[in-house]
């Protein structure tokens, strides 16, 4: 930003002060601050719901005091002060120890109104604040402190120890100011055309409002700058792709991909056809195809992507295939060799005249075997490679690399795909895959740089999946009847999974992190061990059956044997972590019961269920958890049980979890930098900011004509980040 808004606040706030906001809040500057937003507004008259609060989370809350008592302990020795606020619809105590007594003890006697912020945690089941700080709203505090607290509304700041909403909303009152010399990067005509208020007035708004339609108004404009500067930064860089260029690789007729075509045992889906028409029409022209693949667990995207492949091969170029872990890399190679049979034994006796070989390339393989495909790799002998990211070091070279394929998109950074971008002669073409459902909005921010497939309907031959929710606790029966269940599948024939959050032997207190209900003695205990369930089965309700465990701790070999056995039928029931989420395919294999399923996200569990009826039998998927009736846990769960809808499931999913941590997680592009806009209420702003970026950047694809948007965009993106975008 310009002069003012980047001083650092150490001058405006001194010291102290900026470096708590800098090592906790990540705000260094004067614009950093003025982009701080409150999370929300308490009304002078209004208290906040004191029932809702969130366990182990910094919160201030604006209550009255029910009461205040002095207990004694230690003979006398030692002091404590209990207070009772209330705010109507719950109560919450508060706990001040020793020394620390003194003034809240003549600061908060019954009937005083103050804030008051703290973490909350629990004792005796019962939620507290120890030692929290506060300021009072009543009137011996002076009118003066509380108007100052503006008017009507005051901000409620997100905060962390040590500087507590109201000393925020101070040092903002120092910094505010500044907010008329924010420079506006949304274009003017924008702006007017849209009725927007101008950036020097919404952010006064949103810190200062003195109605909530102020604060409409003020977040309306700032997720419009969100929405708009994060699509032009993505409407440039698919731009800049579309000036890329890439050699056209079109099918050669009677070539590998219609000699494989031949020998399908089935037709291909409607939407398998229309997604691969529009696959083959991005390879046929002259700039690198950029596209995404969505599609249900199942749907048949690696057929999909395999024919994609096999075009590139028979065009004269080389595809290569990404996966996030070694198992998968394995898995894929198998399934596009069994899928290929003679085809991909290209240069080998008894491969067939249009063949090609298919190398597997990852990191723990033997040095001799590397080496053959490395060299294979070299000399275009293989035309398909499937490997994890040992593919992008620097020693593996191409012959002409046509086509790269990425699995899994989430678990792959930009930056890797750049890497790969480089070893083609010209940049290769890119088809993203992901078995993650997202929303509309999440593909068009997340993967905006990105033209979007989706396969949404099932080959025929896959079944249904039922799926149930076993409350263990409540109904312990239903637990005794799920292993029942399993043994009738295995007596049919048929194979198991039962997936647990935990490996074992190791209190990794990771999963116990999210922060729970104290009223439930469930959530106590660490989260259900494969170890531990695998032991109690073999010993309890499943003896007799032939019972393995998988987990992402052994090694890569033993984990490739127990799949191998697993796949063979030798192996009845498989006790694992969450490592078959992605990938594993056994068509025999019909149930899966999912131990403490509330642990688990929704996609995931939507996931972890695609692994069963992928055979001719239908499949059943047992939901165990032990959280009590009415938990938005139970809730979850039980929307998973009633579709197998995966769009559905991650609407669900992204309304539970923070916008944020989807941004975040999936995309090193861009910085988390949604403030305001949430992706999937948002959904006709980032559509419509979407079209405004589009035709701003084909007009201008410099912004040579907006400057301040220029600006913007600068800090949206790390320097290294926009030297990316613009590398290509």
């Amino acid at each position: 930003m310009d002069g003012v808004l980047d001083e650092p606040l150490t001058k405006t706030l001194g010291p102290a002060t900026a470096k708590v906001m800098a090592e906790n809040l990540d705000l260094r500057t004067v614009g950093d601050l003025l982009h701080h937003y409150p999370r929300r507004y308490e009304e002078r008259g209004q208290l906040t719901r004191l029932a809702e609060l969130p366990l182990d989370e910094h919160v201030t809350v604006v209550a009255q005091v029910a009461d205040a008592r002095v207990l004694t302990f230690n003979g006398g020795r030692g002091r404590r002060l209990e207070v009772t606020i209330t705010d109507g619809t719950g109560r919450l105590q508060l706990v001040f120890f020793g020394r620390g007594v003194h003034r809240p003890q003549k600061d908060l006697l019954p009937g005083t109104r103050a804030m008051f912020a703290g973490r909350v945690s629990v004792f005796n089941r019962k939620l507290q604040l120890a030692h929290p700080t506060y300021e009072r709203l009543d009137a011996e505090s002076g009118e003066g402190a509380v108007s100052a607290f503006a008017g009507r509304l005051i901000p409620i700041y997100p905060a962390c120890k040590g500087l507590e909403s109201w000393k925020i909303a101070k040092a903002v009152d120092a910094v505010l100011p500044h907010a008329t010399e924010a420079v506006d990067p949304l274009p003017a005509t924008l702006r007017e055309g849209r009725g927007l208020v101008p950036l020097p007035q919404a952010l006064l708004k949103i810190h200062r409002p003195q109605t909530k339609a102020d604060v409409e108004a003020a977040r309306q404009r700032l997720k419009w700058d969100e929405a708009f500067v994060l699509q032009v930064a993505l409407a440039r860089r698919r731009y800049a792709d579309a000036q890329l260029p890439a050699v056209a690789r079109r099918p050669v007729p009677d070539g590998l991909l219609d000699v494989f075509d031949a020998r399908l045992p089935f037709t291909l889906t409607e939407g398998q056809r229309k997604v691969s028409a529009e696959i083959f029409g991005d390879l046929a022209t002259e700039h690198p195809m950029h596209r995404l693949l969505q599609g249900e667990v199942g749907s048949g995207k690696t057929l999909v992507a395999l024919r994609a492949m096999l075009a590139v091969v028979d065009a004269g170029g080389q595809s290569a295939m990404l996966a996030p872990t070694e198992v998968l890399a394995q898995q894929h190679h198998r399934s596009v060799v069994e899928m290929m049979g003679d085809l991909a034994e290209g240069g080998m006796l008894g491969g067939a005249e249009r063949a090609t070989k298919v190398v597997l390339l990852t990191g723990s393989m033997g040095a001799a075997a590397r080496r053959h495909a490395l060299l294979d790799l070299a000399t275009g002998e293989a035309g398909i490679v499937i490997g994890t990211h040992a593919l992008i070091e620097d020693k593996v070279q191409f012959h002409d690399l046509g086509l790269v394929v990425v699995d899994e998109q989430h678990r792959f950074g930009v930056e890797q795909r750049d890497a790969l971008r480089g070893k083609g002669r010209q940049p290769p073409h890119l088809l993203v895959m992901t078995a993650t459902p997202i929303p509309r909005t999440v593909a068009m921010t997340v993967f905006g740089d990105l033209e979007t497939s989706v396969l949404d309907q099932l080959p025929a031959g896959r079944s249904p999946i039922a799926s149930h929710v076993v409350p263990a606790a409540d109904k312990p029966h239903f637990l005794a009847r799920a292993w029942e269940r399993v043994r009738e599948e295995v007596e049919t024939g048929h194979q198991a999974y039962v997936v647990c959050p935990r490996i074992g032997d190791d209190l990794d207190s990771s999963a116990d992190a999210r922060g729970r209900s104290p009223e439930d003695e469930a959530e106590k205990r660490p989260p259900l061990a494969v170890l531990d369930v695998a032991g109690q089965l073999a010993a309890g309700p499943l003896k007799g059956l032939r019972v393995e465990v998988l987990h992402g701790r052994m090694a890569p070999d033993d984990k490739d044997a127990v799949m191998r056995r697993f796949a063979a039928g030798e192996v009845d029931v498989l006790v694992a972590t969450t490592v078959i989420e992605v990938g594993v395919n056994v068509p025999n294999a019909t149930a899966m019961v999912i131990m403490d399923a509330d642990r688990f996200g929704v996609s995931q569990l939507h996931q972890l269920r695609g692994r069963v009826g992928r055979g001719s039998a239908p499949g059943l998927c047992l939901l165990v958890t032990e959280m009590p009736e009415a938990s938005p846990a139970r809730a979850r769960l039980g929307a998973v049980a009633a579709t197998l809808d995966g769009f559905e499931l991650s609407r669900i999913d992204l309304e539970q979890r923070r916008e944020g941590d989807v941004l975040g997680q999936a995309q090193s592009g861009v910085r988390s930098s949604l403030r305001v806009l949430a992706v999937i209420e948002d959904e006709e702003i980032i559509a419509a900011a979407r079209e405004e970026a589009v035709s701003v950047v084909a007009a201008d694809p410099e912004l040579a004509a907006l400057p301040e948007l220029r600006t913007a965009l600068d800090a949206l993106l790390d320097k290294d980040r926009e030297q990316y975008l613009d590398k290509g």
